[in-house]
């Protein structure tokens, strides 16, 4: 659904509005909002600030629409303003333009031809977002393209919304190799590698396979993030799928005693995602932090080979589809109370 704001004076506008796009407000292509000067529109969007577009008229009371314009160019660059407005003149339209307008639209108002002009502008911001997400989630494209095509792909809306963060509900998991170090003290660094990439191919496939992302890797561990409904019970699907298809994997040589193995920590909450690192660096790293992240670590290290350790909020919430254990009670590092830990069989 796009969310829409319209800011004019005309209160007649709105009825007017609403009967133009009945169909796509019925449909839920559409959400409108109306304001009747800059001021109110401000106010809204501080409100509501997952607007996607602004349609505004420059001569107004209280706040005009280009001052209007000027105020939320710098707050929410990916928010797209297109005016509308019975002063079609050319310094109007330069002024409008000037100040990050992405289109000018005379009245009286053509409704077929400003549909035409919504949807062009609803199609470039949904293509910046497409490439937002892109570039927070791989950032590979930004440790290797040049800087020139980032800028074309988008300029500073992508570079300021980079640094954004977001508040999600996920889970997150990290899955560690049990003593892979020993098996570098008998093989050659090229042989670990490759053992080490299968072992990691492995993991990615079951994690992609319940719809997680791999947030990265640490030494010979992988931290997963699961998103989306019922992401706890997928992200508890794919590490059992993980667990048991190690634990299938015969020793790996007489001379290492490596025997495939994993322990995982999972934890499920609210946890704070977006761009770690250095924006003058030019290096981010896309991730989630917060305590809910710090539990699953810990729980990670208290897990022994071939052990899934989750909260007892955790094991509750997941329901009689799945098998658990009670731990007990464990004290986690920098936590001043122990919590209730439960193990998942099957």
């Amino acid at each position: 659904m796009a969310k829409i704001l319209v800011v004019d004076d005309e209160e007649d506008l709105e009825i007017l509005f609403r009967q133009k796009y009945r169909q796509k407000i019925r449909s839920g292509e559409y959400e409108l909002l109306f304001a009747l000067n800059g001021q109110q529109a401000l106010d809204i969007l501080k409100e509501q600030p997952d607007v996607d577009m602004i349609l505004s008229d420059i001569n107004m009371p209280v706040m005009d629409g280009l001052t209007l314009l000027s105020n939320t160019k710098e707050k929410n660059p990916l928010l797209k303003t297109i005016i509308i407005s019975a002063y079609g003149d050319m310094e109007n339209i330069r002024k409008a333009m000037n100040l990050g307008a992405f289109d000018f639209v005379t009245k009286p108002v053509d409704f077929q031809d400003l549909e035409i002009t919504m949807e062009k502008t609803l199609g470039y911001i949904n293509q910046l977002k497409s490439t937002l997400q892109a570039l927070r989630e791989n950032n590979i494209l930004k440790m290797y393209v040049d800087e020139t095509v980032l800028n074309f792909m988008g300029g500073k809306e992508i570079e300021t919304a980079l640094m954004e963060n977001n508040t999600i509900e996920a889970t997150v998991a990290f899955i560690d190799l049990v003593g892979f170090t020993k098996i570098s003290e008998n093989e050659d660094p090229n042989t670990v590698v490759g053992l080490l990439n299968e072992f990691f191919d492995l993991m990615v496939k079951e994690i992609i396979e319940e719809k997680g992302s791999v947030d990265k890797f640490i030494g010979d561990a992988v931290m997963a993030v699961f998103q989306g409904p019922s992401h706890l019970e997928r992200a508890v699907r794919a590490c059992i799928a993980i667990r048991d298809k190690m634990d299938a994997i015969p020793e790996y040589s007489e001379a290492s005693h490596f025997k495939p193995q994993v322990s995982i920590g999972i934890n499920s909450g609210e946890m704070v995602s977006g761009n770690i690192g250095s924006k003058s660096l030019k290096r981010l790293d896309y991730t989630v932090v917060g305590d809910t992240v710090n539990v699953a670590s810990r729980l990670q290290n208290a897990a022994s080979g071939s052990q899934i350790l989750v909260l007892d909020r955790c094991a509750q919430t997941l329901g009689d589809g799945f098998k658990v254990n009670e731990v007990g009670e464990l004290k986690l590092k920098n936590k001043s109370i122990p919590v209730k830990v439960f193990e998942v069989l099957s």
